[in-house]
């Protein structure tokens, strides 16, 4: 589970990604899930777009994106879901530690 101040320093590597995947009148399936999980393990960080043809909530399918492919969902604004998964052989991204005071 990420943290707020993470999801914050994610939210902020994220502002300039380009979506690379789209989710359309189809919603998500099997094939999508694994093509979202093998970029996340070169990337970490991806964006999907979810297109005006698709009936299905935005936030619903961040989730469920989610779930499927072992992500973290850090946001979904407008019709466009933020994941992160931390990858096992290509780690990039160093997340923030909580700090104490």
């Amino acid at each position: 589970m990420l943290t707020g101040k993470q999801k914050r320093y994610l939210r902020s590597m994220a502002h300039h990604l380009q979506p690379i995947f789209q989710v359309g009148k189809g919603g998500t399936n099997d094939h999508l899930v694994r093509h979202i999980e093998e970029a996340l393990e070169v990337r970490e960080l991806i964006k999907v777009s979810v297109l005006n043809n698709c009936l299905d909530d935005p936030k619903e399918i961040g989730a469920e994106v989610a779930a499927d492919s072992g992500a973290e969902l850090v946001q979904v604004i407008g019709k466009t879901i933020v994941l992160y998964k931390e990858s096992k052989d290509n780690k990039k991204i160093e997340l923030p530690t909580a700090s104490r005071k």
